[in-house]
């Protein structure tokens, strides 16, 4: 694999990550982020750390988008 598809691979689980798809609810989000992920370190475009790292990041964005959907504080 090279740089050029690691980057690209890269930007584009970014861009789901800053902008998911219409018609997109966060689960959904969250779940398209993971198989990208997944997929990125079984391709060998990432290793587990950087993995661990985009799961990381996933999970607080899932957390935020739900954060007031069953009640709050």
């Amino acid at each position: 694999m090279t740089d050029d598809q690691k980057e690209q691979a890269l930007a584009a689980w970014y861009q789901l990550l800053k902008e998911p798809k219409i018609r997109m609810d966060a689960e959904e989000q969250y779940d398209e982020l993971l198989k990208a992920a997944d997929e990125m370190e079984r391709t060998g475009l990432i290793n587990s750390a950087e993995w661990r790292k985009l799961v990381r990041e996933a999970g607080v964005a899932f957390a935020k988008a739900i954060e007031g959907v069953g009640g709050g504080t």
